[in-house]
């Protein structure tokens, strides 16, 4: 279902997903640095490895965040066909103000007028409350999915010599991470192939557009352009 109700829903509510991210991904992915004993001779640190990878694209890309994230779709479409009528309810109070309200007496347009004003305020609260569900059940799904992602990036990243991994979730200045080259050092695709293999879940059918998460907060009338980029992987997942 493409209904731009249910992506503003789906993109606010992906604002939760970054919160969840942020909360969970600080203590499931430590520093790699080992600590060497106490007998070893110090060493020079040489030039350190650096991966980047976008966590939040991670969860949604994964075949079971299109997967879970599919179903909640599927749940709210009831919900956005009610905000839908309500939306097309009040669009045409407002025209019908515009193109009738200088042929109304002042009794008929304040009359109108109160109509939409609480209308309007009806419907900003609906939107806000399935925001609000929809947000938090999308953070429970990326939790989850982030718990059981956190421990196979950390292999991948000890399997590989990299010595920090740097999440480009959100663009700077919301990121301390100025710069990345997407090309050279996104991990992104590689860690998303291997939890596909190591959860088992299959690739769901392409039925429709899979929501995406989105920077910002929309108005309740605009419809969020989320972020398209394809990370390119820089080496295959061991």
């Amino acid at each position: 279902m493409n209904s731009k109700f249910l992506s503003i829903i789906l993109a606010v509510a992906a604002i939760f997903v970054v919160s969840a991210v942020a909360q969970t991904s600080s203590p499931a992915t430590p520093s790699m640095t080992t600590a060497a004993p106490s007998s070893s001779p110090a060493v020079p640190a040489g030039p350190g490895k650096v991966g980047a990878i976008n966590i939040q694209q991670a969860i949604m890309a994964c075949n079971e965040g299109q997967r879970d994230m599919g179903a909640l779709e599927k749940k709210y479409e009831p919900k956005t066909a009610e905000l839908k009528n309500q939306n097309d309810e009040l669009e045409a109070l407002k025209k019908q103000l515009e193109t009738q309200g200088p042929k109304l007496n002042d009794d008929a347009a304040a009359t109108l007028k109160k109509q939409i004003e609480s209308k309007q305020k009806t419907f900003d609260r609906n939107v806000q409350d399935a925001q609000e569900e929809v947000g938090n059940q999308q953070q429970e799904i990326a939790g989850r999915i982030l718990n059981k992602m956190a421990p196979l990036l950390m292999k991948y990243a000890e399997d590989n010599g990299y010595t920090m991994i740097i999440d480009t979730s959100k663009p700077w200045p919301q990121s301390p991470v100025l710069w990345w080259n997407v090309n050279a050092i996104d991990i992104t695709k590689n860690v998303v192939d291997a939890y596909n293999v190591q959860s088992g879940v299959p690739a769901p059918a392409a039925t429709g557009s899979t929501p995406k998460p989105a920077a910002t907060r929309p108005a309740a009338t605009t419809t969020p352009k989320p972020a398209t980029t394809t990370p390119k992987p820089s080496e295959p997942p061991k």
